[in-house]
């Protein structure tokens, strides 16, 4: 018999040991009894910017009693600035809230790429946050068991997430509940509410395999009719699938009605991100076969983790611009040490406050976030038709 010099003793050693860093983080970041607020607030001229107002119209809304009086520093008498949702109750009042209408179809949004490290997680994140800014009703739902959107959004996947109840496990279980109600849960950003994830979802892809003999029309769009039971309440429903080709991640493309792929331009990232399309083709068409059809509003590349100083990423971007010239996205968002900083205390680049926000890194990395954002909800307004009118006026259709 052979002897091999690691055993399965030394790995499961080795996984304790790397728990027990993961386990020190998350102390640090998630302190006992601790619960994650938002901290950002906007002063009058950037509060009535976002609510498409000026300044004169605010102050005299607040003075003839249509919104309230701004709280002030006790020390110095100053006004404190406006959190997200008093921005949103100007936007109420003034009538400016960007939301579709009723008979517009809310956009699932999924961010998906089969290869992990593509920055599927940091894209969600941002336009999550970026569109709940802008006034949007957002709904993330964390279909990764490795949770990271879920810790991002203030949630530790290993206590504060009940796979048996917090979860889309429960769902997907046989016999399980009609309705994603039951794990619908709001966020400390206004506007925001998520489904989270941990390890234990990664459970639903053995049963779904299971499952996949018998009711394959049902296990396969079983995510997609979930959806469906809470679309009304939102504008926007973002998916963050696992970065594997497993059932969940085919629920996924099938639940979705627009697509967004984030793509690196290096060679070993966008070879695999060219063998995710064709593997998505092939797959699309096969489940079609037992499903039916599934289509998508739009079907965007993103290029992420771009960095101007490298050669070879203008290259293959200039590759990417030729052989995609209408489906990659104008935006980019480039490799920048503010999203790693931020991911590193297991917050975004817009939650950020103080002096870190006045550094020309953060700015600039704030053009980058603020100008995907913009493209991405311009996509989506534009499978609204009652936004078509607007739109037109603003030159955009």
């Amino acid at each position: 018999m052979q002897d091999f010099p690691v055993s399965l003793e030394e790995i499961d050693n080795l996984a304790r040991r790397a728990d027990t860093v993961i386990r020190r983080l998350r102390e640090r970041v998630f302190a006992p009894g601790a619960q994650k607020a938002l901290s950002v607030r906007f002063n009058v001229r950037t509060a009535a910017e976002m609510a498409g107002r000026t300044e004169k119209a605010v102050r005299d809304a607040e003075g003839d009693g249509r919104l309230p009086t701004p709280e002030k520093d006790p020390n110095t008498g100053r006004r404190t600035g406006y959190s997200l949702e008093e921005v949103n109750r100007m936007r109420e009042v003034f009538g400016t809230l960007p939301r579709r209408a009723a008979e517009d179809p809310a956009t699932v949004l999924a961010v998906q790429n089969f290869k992990g490290g593509v920055g599927k997680s940091t894209v969600v994140v941002h336009l999550a946050q970026y569109l709940a800014l802008r006034g949007y009703r957002v709904c993330v739902i964390d279909c990764d068991s490795q949770g990271s959107t879920t810790s991002i959004f203030g949630l530790n996947p290993d206590v504060d997430v009940d796979e048996d109840e917090d979860t889309l496990y429960p769902f997907f279980r046989h016999g399980g509940p009609t309705s994603l109600h039951y794990a619908l849960r709001a966020t400390y950003w206004p506007g925001i509410a998520m489904i989270p994830a941990n390890l234990g979802l990664y459970d639903a892809e053995y049963e779904f395999a299971a499952r996949m003999v018998r009711e394959q029309s049902f296990v396969l769009d079983r995510l997609r009719h979930g959806i469906e039971t809470i679309s009304d309440q939102f504008d926007v429903i973002l998916l963050d699938p696992p970065p594997a080709l497993g059932m969940i991640s085919l629920s996924v493309l099938r639940a979705a009605n627009a697509l967004l792929i984030p793509a690196p331009p290096n060679n070993i990232d966008f070879g695999s991100t060219a063998h995710f399309l064709k593997m998505m083709g092939a797959t699309l068409n096969e489940l079609a076969e037992h499903g039916g059809a599934r289509g998508y509003h739009f079907v965007k590349i993103l290029a992420t983790k771009m960095n101007d100083q490298k050669s070879a990423h203008q290259a293959i971007k200039r590759v990417m611009e030729a052989v995609f010239p209408h489906d990659l996205m104008q935006s980019v968002l480039k490799d920048s040490a503010e999203i790693d900083n931020a991911t590193a205390n297991l917050m975004t680049v817009y939650e950020m406050t103080g002096a870190a926000t006045r550094t020309d890194t953060h700015k600039r990395c704030r053009v980058y976030l603020d100008a995907v954002g913009r493209e991405v909800e311009t996509l989506i307004r534009k499978t609204w038709p009652s936004h078509h009118a607007a739109l037109r006026k603003e030159g955009i259709l």
